[in-house]
């Protein structure tokens, strides 16, 4: 359980040094809305990490084993990445920044293949949902670190020794992944890399329903997700200092949204998921909303506290039904490949329908932009219609169903 906390810690730093941290630092040096958007680009390995998923279920590393060789090796040139990014100036060599950065994702994204394959294969049945719940309070760690420490350390210090910082504090994951214990060889390793490929994406399409799946999950938070891609900029326009982004948004966000998650948990026992994602995407949709009414009230301390309070509770709450449900829809066999596969089409919004945010909100205005983004939200709310199968319910309540605690 340590492990998978450590593990968590890991995968959440990286995430948020090419988001908030990374406009924070591209806003402080004069850059324009449009390029802050397209700058969401960097993320697109975090959407096509199924494509090389394949290779980590096939191929053994000669050293540490078929899982913590590949770790390591992702984790160590992580961290130098992300060093190297710091070295970077956004106003004198931006594509430099935007090289760095897709590296610092491509890498951060491998990892999470790796860990999520890891933990399945290391932790019996019965351990899995508390381990998965420790994984994600340890991402939740790592991304507060990042998002809310870095900005708050950036007040006081150059972001060239914000992202240094961020570097070394990986390191206990790598010692982590060296000393914990190699998983038992799982039955049925791919012997080509064709059957790594194919066999997984075969069983999944196979399935009645298996495109609507998709297209729920690609829809379901991408309003929620193009809020968040411009957060960061609209709280420095609305005169918040970094150290209040830091200590509001970040630090009392990070609790708002455990507990989020923990409700959504509970909740979903009682309604069922169908209902759960319905009714969290009509929460998600309200709390964009929110800060609409916060650009037109401006610089406010206890509105933003309590509109944070709202998106963190209600996206926490939408994280877990939509994890819950994609874990419903895996294969036990090809775990790692299929949860890649859905997990990158999660990201996908993030990526992908991000990078316009900097020009619809130059446009639109704040008010407009949060406006607008609620809109965009409500086919993901209409989408769980759609998918209420008796099979993905049967799922959700079976003893493969592991990861509804997140």
């Amino acid at each position: 359980m340590v492990v998978a906390l450590i593990m968590g810690f890991s995968c959440g730093v990286p995430l948020l040094l090419t988001i908030s941290v990374l406009q924070a630092w591209m806003k402080q040096e004069g850059i324009d809305l449009t390029t802050i958007g397209i700058f969401s680009l960097v993320g697109i390995p975090y959407t096509l990490k199924f494509l090389w998923a394949p290779l980590f279920d096939r191929f053994t590393l000669p050293f540490l084993g078929r899982r913590k060789g590949w770790l390591v090796i992702s984790q160590i040139l992580l961290i130098i990445s992300i060093a190297l990014m710091g070295l970077c100036s956004p106003s004198e060599a931006p594509w430099m920044v935007a090289f760095t950065a897709l590296l610092v994702t491509f890498f951060s994204a491998s990892q999470d293949i790796v860990v999520d394959a890891y933990r399945r294969e290391d932790l019996s049945d019965e351990e899995l949902g508390l381990g998965s719940s420790m994984y994600i309070y340890g991402y939740r760690a790592g991304m507060l670190l990042a998002s809310g420490g870095g900005l708050i350390l950036a007040d006081h210090i150059p972001f060239s020794m914000v992202y240094l910082i961020m570097a070394i504090s990986l390191i206990p994951g790598v010692v982590a992944a060296i000393l914990t214990p190699e998983p038992l060889s799982v039955k049925g390793q791919p012997a080509t890399i064709a059957a790594a490929v194919v066999e997984p994406l075969k069983e999944y399409f196979s399935r009645d329903g298996a495109v609507m799946v998709l297209l729920f999950i690609l829809f379901y938070k991408i309003g929620d997700t193009m809020a968040s891609a411009m957060t960061t900029p609209f709280y420095l326009d609305t005169g918040f200092t970094m150290t209040e982004i830091g200590a509001v948004v970040k630090l009392f966000g990070f609790w708002a949204t455990l507990a989020g998650t923990f409700g959504g948990g509970i909740l979903m026992f009682k309604l069922g998921i169908n209902r759960s994602l319905w009714m969290f995407g009509i929460l998600q949709a309200l709390s964009t909303a929110c800060f609409a009414w916060l650009a037109l009230v401006g610089h406010s301390i206890p509105l933003l506290s309590g509109v944070i309070a709202f998106e963190n509770i209600s996206s926490g709450m939408g994280t877990a039904a939509y994890a819950a449900f994609m874990a419903s829809m895996t294969d036990r066999r090809f775990t790692a490949t299929q949860y890649a596969l859905l997990s990158s089409l999660m990201g996908i919004p993030r990526v992908i329908a991000s990078a316009p945010t900097g020009y619809i909100a130059g446009h639109a205005g704040w008010a407009g932009f949060f406006i607008a983004c609620t809109l965009i939200a409500i086919p993901g709310i209409i989408f769980p219609f759609y998918i209420a199968d008796t099979k993905s319910e049967k799922r959700l309540n079976s003893s493969e169903m592991v990861i509804t605690q997140k």
